[in-house]
């Protein structure tokens, strides 16, 4: 993670690290981007399938997810964006996700620093929006990247696209 452009992003909020992964079977993982000019951050932790059933199985299908491992997904936005269209304030949220066998809800929580789900609150959401998951190449280990507009998390063989906008 670019620590100096979130400090100067985002001023003297308290940003949650990630802890070191030296020990962790899940390494760290750092998306750094923009979406029509706003710089965008995701951290995350990086499981691995490991021969495992993830969808429905390891990640079960109508409840909520961390989307990755460990600490929760952070998503850091330098301006107001649109998420699927629906405004999202310039901050740092967690991100949540409860998948479907085909449309996933996607959630921007206001509550940043936490550890997994457990203490997650649907009070506390910023955004919910809903997507469609879609096949992908199999990929090992859970990844988020830019796809055109979208922020996309893949996974196994299974990708999920949330379109993303700085207008």
């Amino acid at each position: 993670m670019n620590a100096l452009f979130l400090v100067l992003a985002f001023g003297a909020q308290d940003l949650p690290a990630r802890e070191s992964d030296a020990k962790r079977n899940s390494k760290n993982g750092t998306l750094s981007t923009d979406f029509d000019g706003v710089k965008t951050t995701v951290t995350y932790g990086r499981p691995h399938v490991k021969g495992r059933t993830v969808w429905g199985d390891l990640v079960k299908y109508d409840e909520v997810w961390r989307a990755g491992s460990d600490e929760a997904t952070v998503v850091a936005f330098e301006k107001d964006v649109k998420v699927e269209g629906q405004k999202l304030a310039a901050g740092v949220y967690s991100f949540f996700a409860i998948p479907g066998k085909e449309e996933w809800t996607v959630i921007f929580n206001k509550e940043a620093k936490q550890w997994g789900a457990y203490k997650y609150d649907s009070k506390k959401d910023a955004v919910r929006v809903k997507v469609k998951a879609k096949p992908a190449e199999s990929t090992d280990e859970l990844t988020f990247e830019k796809s055109g507009d979208a922020l996309q998390l893949r996974w196994d063989k299974v990708a999920v696209p949330v379109r993303i906008s700085g207008k």
